[in-house]
């Protein structure tokens, strides 16, 4: 019966499967002490022998290769400084759907939004929040508004 066990656990058995060979053991007695697979032990055996012992060291398993390279990567925050409105959005905000639309037309590929959001974070660029008073607001004119407007607004209501 095949045991189970932990990702953790199998550079300890590569080392020991090692050991094993080394103290003269046959390949299918060390399967069946250890409770591996006969081409588990054979590949181990092929590292070591290929690498020594970096050949049995834990690695965190490779993630997919970007789709998007640094220099790309670099090309689209200078596209993101132009402005959504220069690439032909209606209004000034950048959204990660429009980011994802700018992405796929620049490089021609697309980005479950919650990676472009990552992407955006990696950059250096960050959520905000439009705010809620105009620029060109003047606060003379608010505070007579509220002074003179709001009072007879009021009045004619009541």
């Amino acid at each position: 019966m095949k045991a189970k066990y932990k990702p953790s656990d199998y550079e300890i058995l590569r080392r020991r499967c090692v050991e094993l060979k080394e103290a003269g053991w046959k390949q299918k007695d060390i399967t069946s002490a250890l409770g591996l697979t006969e081409g588990w032990v054979s590949q181990t055996l092929k590292k070591y022998r290929e690498l020594g012992a970096e050949g049995l060291l834990a690695r965190k398993p490779p993630g997919s290769l970007p789709k998007l390279t640094s220099e790309q990567l670099s090309q689209l925050v200078e596209e993101l400084k132009q402005g959504a409105v220069s690439h032909g959005f209606p209004g000034h905000i950048w959204t990660r759907s429009r980011v994802n639309e700018l992405i796929g037309r620049l490089f021609g590929v697309s980005y479950d939004l919650t990676q472009v959001g990552r992407i955006l974070k990696k950059l250096g660029w960050s959520l905000q929040k439009p705010a809620k008073k105009a620029r060109q607001q003047s606060k003379q004119k608010v505070q007579q508004w509220r002074e003179e407007t709001v009072p007879e607004l009021k009045k004619s209501r009541g």
